[in-house]
């Protein structure tokens, strides 16, 4: 594919032949050019300086990630753990230097040793444990996951701001994040080429057996891949963090798959023995270039993932057919003159994109919308019935207003939001709605609006640290006080209770945990046996509830923070919920509405989701025509029982 050298096969002569080869060759390079190209031709918006450098700066961090992971596969091993790994370093980083006044230098000297650390207990456990890479990498995920919820207790820690400018530009232009990426690519290209142990990871990886009897001391160089993997890994959440200003303990979660993705993608086999640096640089930046003119097409995010899921599997199968087809991939620089044709085929590959894309850019010369009748929305997840309902009273609202309106959908994921509220700067539609996945996340995102003069309108949360148009909210602190003071009062003041919490490190998780405590402070006779997270997610309350239910059988009240762990714990509870014991949940989803209406809910804090989406985009449209928008618009939260869901609307 991009980078592999390939052996000349008997009989393949001639045009067809040296074709044939150039493309199999180059396939990952050929379908990075086909993208930008189409790219180009579909949207007038992303042939642009600022998005071609958000292009880049997306893909840093997934391509640093795999530069590190490129190791590991051409070795034939596999390491599930990066992503977890690229968090904990963070957040080790940022809990040192803030929360114990750990000289800066010294705390990310301790976060390139927390990976490095992680990856020797990787390379420990396949190497000398016999444990399957697979197994043991899939430990260390869950490991590095949870002490790095354990240091930061659930919350993102603020990042230094003398680490926090590796998100800044060199010269108001080139972004440092794809500075790194550069630095990063080329010392992975002299590992993998120049070193000692880039030949030994060929060598196992082509066959571990003929390696070990040729006398490679394979035990102590898995050790030194899988702590290569750990730097890189390192190195790759601090750049995350410092674009997120903040070490968030939830951050990079299911990189891992992106990285794997841009390796292979890139031309390496997970068989072993194959893959450069160039070759993973290709596939992240496939990927990056996929997400980004995706958005800017508006595809669904559900539909996104479909995409990605499809152009990692043709990877793979393009690969089978190589090796079908008989083109042989060689070790690096193992062709004499290789490393020549590669630029010069790079050179061509550069110079012919140009020529076409500068081509296809005369088809949107003057023929661009107006930018003021166009807004972007982020919400935060849309795996959840009340963003859901965000989504479709702004929709409902753009469309009464004659407003093109791009939703795109964060999967709770700080970095990918960032991301995307970056395209929407850079392709510089009228107006922006951001639901945040954190508060504190968001705020670079934002300020970079606000330098674009883009009015900005966040829904439901706020952005700490930067300047917003307004805020449309209801308020999740005086809602969790609500819910606390009505599963007090059905209980007479008196009883044993468990709290259902949300996703840890999330705003939404925190404020509304704050309004239970404070609510139950006027109720000592309330006594809460246990609070466990069950990350908003139905299936995981119903688990976490099951389980509780072993520990505490004689529960009289729950309070969940949102509608569908309520309704998960009620699954649990059986027969239970609505007669001997009491449920609380929070949103007022149309599901939860049923569950109150049918009596096994006894209530939902109902925050009127729909109509929270509909004012965001009302006030968004003040912004733009500059008329005055309040600073906080207060959308009210209500209590819903069986006595008043009948009348209530959200």
């Amino acid at each position: 594919m991009a980078t592999d050298t390939l052996k000349r096969t008997p009989g393949a002569g001639g045009a067809t032949g040296g074709l044939r080869r150039l493309l199999l060759e180059n396939g990952a390079l050929t379908a990075l050019i086909v993208l930008v190209i189409a790219m180009s031709a579909l949207s007038g918006d992303f042939l642009t300086t600022d998005n071609l450098l958000n292009v880049g700066v997306q893909a840093a961090v997934t391509a640093v990630l795999a530069f590190g992971v490129t190791f590991v596969i051409v070795s034939a091993g596999i390491d599930l753990s990066v992503g977890s790994v690229a968090a904990l370093s963070a957040t080790v980083l940022a809990w040192t230097a803030t929360s114990h006044g750990v000289p800066v230098f010294i705390a990310v000297l301790l976060a390139v040793a927390t990976g490095i650390a992680a990856g020797l207990v990787n390379g420990f456990l396949i190497a000398y444990g016999k444990l399957p890479p697979f197994i043991a990498t899939l430990a260390m995920l869950s490991v590095a996951r949870g002490l790095s919820l354990v240091i930061s207790e659930g919350s993102p820690i603020p990042f230094p701001d003398s680490v926090s400018h590796l998100s800044d530009t060199l010269g108001g232009w080139l972004p440092v994040p794809v500075l790194v990426m550069i630095v990063m690519g080329l010392i992975a290209a002299f590992v993998l080429g120049r070193t000692y142990i880039g030949r030994s990871m060929y060598a196992i990886g082509g066959n571990e057996e003929a390696a070990r009897l040729s006398g490679l001391r394979v035990k102590k160089q898995k050790l030194a891949i899988y702590a290569l993997s750990g730097v890189f890994a390192a190195v790759a959440g601090i750049v995350l963090a410092s674009r997120l200003s903040s070490a968030q303990p939830q951050a990079a979660d299911g990189y891992e798959l992106d990285a794997i993705a841009a390796v292979v993608i890139g031309g390496a086999s997970l068989a072993g023995g194959t893959g450069k640096a160039s070759g993973t640089l290709i596939g992240a930046l496939i990927l990056a270039v996929l997400r980004n003119g995706l958005n800017l097409l508006n595809v669904s995010a559900f539909w996104q993932q479909v995409v990605i899921g499809v152009v990692i599997a043709l990877a793979v199968l393009f690969d089978t057919l190589r090796r079908k087809a008989g083109a042989t991939p060689s070790a690096a620089g193992a062709s004499p003159g290789g490393k020549g044709k590669q630029a010069g085929t790079y050179a061509l590959a550069a110079v012919v994109t140009v020529a076409i894309v500068g081509a296809t850019s005369f088809l949107h010369n003057g023929s661009s919308a107006s930018a003021d009748r166009r807004m972007g929305l982020s919400l935060s997840t849309l795996n959840n019935p009340f963003f859901v309902q965000i989504r479709a009273g702004a929709m409902a609202e753009a469309k009464k207003q004659g407003v093109d309106l791009t939703v795109t959908d964060a999967q709770n994921d700080a970095s990918q939001q960032a991301n995307q509220l970056q395209n929407f700067t850079s392709s510089g539609v009228g107006a922006i709605i951001v639901n945040p996945v954190d508060s504190d996340a968001a705020s670079n995102s934002v300020k970079a609006a606000d330098k674009a003069d883009i009015p900005v309108i966040a829904v439901d949360r706020g952005v700490n640290n930067a300047k917003t148009d307004a805020l449309v909210a209801s308020d999740n602190v005086a809602g969790g006080e609500l819910a606390a003071k009505s599963i007090a009062e059905k209980l007479g003041g008196k009883g044993k209770i468990v709290i259902l919490q949300g996703q840890a490190g999330t705003s939404a998780a925190r404020e509304r945990a704050q309004g239970f405590e404070n609510g139950l402070k006027a109720f000592p006779g309330i006594q809460v046996v246990a609070q466990q997270p069950a990350d908003f997610d139905r299936t995981k309350g119903l688990d976490v509830m099951s389980n509780l239910l072993q520990a505490h059988p004689d529960v009289q009240g729950v309070i969940a923070a949102n509608d569908e762990m309520a309704l998960g714990a009620i699954k649990a509870l059986g027969s239970k919920a609505g007669k001997s014991v009491s449920v609380v949940g929070f949103d007022g989803t149309p599901d939860g509405l049923k569950a109150v209406e049918g009596g096994s809910l006894y209530a939902s804090v109902a925050q009127q989701p729909t109509q929270l989406g509909r004012i965001a985009v009302d006030n968004a449209l003040k912004a733009l025509d500059g008329d005055k928008v309040q600073q906080t618009v207060k959308v009210p939260v209500k209590v819903v029982t069986k006595e008043n869901v009948a009348g209530f609307s959200g």
